[in-house]
């Protein structure tokens, strides 16, 4: 098994009026000898924003800002900005974040030329009803069937009278084009998606969904496999580019007597071929096991979503229990042999 060691906590909530709640599951982008890290931060309320600070080298906090970096402006994200995740593209940085109004949970997108000044998108993903889902994705019953009990919202939800959509999470793009391309996953429970054909994000129209919800199955990457992501998966961290292949640190969920457990998990996608899984860890590479992952505002709780390679170490940054943000590392050269040792069989 990959050796991994938990480095502790990097980052806790403080007094200050927008994070005294918690401080989560950061985005990071590694530049040179910093660490540039986008977290979500709970103010009173369960309402969030999006933090920042600067580490020097992999742990050592430089700077870190006593007011948001960004907060919510509008309708779609009114109660939330959260689970930031970043990346850079051509000369652009993509800022993906879960943009919540109170009832709907949506991936949305912002773009930076220099990590200061962000200008938003909007929220990118489908907006539709389970209703409208069920119709695109009425030819697969098998899809109908593993999917309903995830996404359909009781009708109280519409009583509010809002409406109600499909939530379309962990919003995450590849670090680069590949064929000329954008690609990003994003989380449909249970399962992670995949969308890889367009070359601009202004592409992804209702016309476009429309087109690719029919065909979704073709597009699942990934799908609860083991034990430890036996209730559901999700994206986590931004794929790292390595010569084995796209290295996915995603979460992993499964139901246990003390309710869900979150665990960090590790794939392998095809270089050229993203949508192809090559390998996969047949356990967590790592769990909830410290009492600041133990306990929080959801206990039980390894949830990641940042990476920085120094050397030939992979920090991975990740929220424990929904409250702090903690750093583990392990070797990058042991954990893809490791992927490697454990190729995913065809059936």
């Amino acid at each position: 098994m990959t050796n991994v060691r938990k480095e502790g906590v990097l980052l806790n909530k403080t007094q200050l009026s927008f994070e005294n709640e918690g401080v989560l599951n950061p985005g990071t982008i590694h530049e040179g000898e910093f660490v540039h890290m986008f977290y979500r931060a709970v103010s009173t309320g369960n309402y969030s924003s999006i933090g920042y600070c600067r580490l020097k080298g992999p742990l050592q906090i430089e700077e870190r800002m006593e007011t948001a970096i960004l907060s919510p402006l509008e309708p779609y994200e009114s109660h939330g900005m959260e689970d930031p995740r970043i990346v850079k593209i051509d000369d652009l940085y993509y800022l993906t974040y879960t943009a919540y109004d109170g009832i709907n949970a949506l991936g949305a997108l912002a773009l930076s030329k220099d990590l200061k000044e962000f200008i938003r998108v909007g929220i990118i993903v489908p907006q539709i009803s389970y209703e409208e889902f069920n119709q695109l994705t009425g030819k697969d019953e098998r899809l109908q069937e593993k999917y309903v009990r995830y996404n359909e919202h009781a009708r109280q939800l519409e009583m509010q009278g809002q409406e109600a959509y499909i939530w379309d999470k962990n919003l995450i793009f590849f670090p680069r084009r590949i064929h000329g391309n954008i690609y990003f996953l994003h989380r449909i429970k249970p399962d992670i998606q995949i969308v890889g054909s367009i070359s601009s994000v202004d592409q992804l129209t209702p016309e476009f969904w429309n087109k690719y919800l029919p065909d979704l199955t073709q597009y699942i990457i990934l799908t609860p496999k083991y034990p430890h992501e036996s209730s559901y998966i999700g994206g986590g961290c931004p794929p790292v580019e390595t010569s084995s292949g796209w290295l996915l640190i995603y979460h992993g969920v499964c139901t246990t007597e003390k309710g869900y457990v979150y665990s960090a998990c590790a794939a392998l996608l095809d270089l050229e071929n993203p949508q192809k899984e090559i390998a996969r860890l047949p356990y967590e590479l790592f769990k909830p096991e410290f009492n600041w992952e133990l306990k929080g505002e959801v206990n039980n709780v390894c949830f990641p979503t940042g990476t920085a390679i120094f050397g030939d170490i992979l920090y991975i940054y990740y929220g424990a229990a929904d409250e702090r943000i903690a750093v583990a590392s392990t070797c990058l050269t042991d954990l893809l042999s490791e992927l490697l040792d454990n190729p995913t069989i065809i059936e």
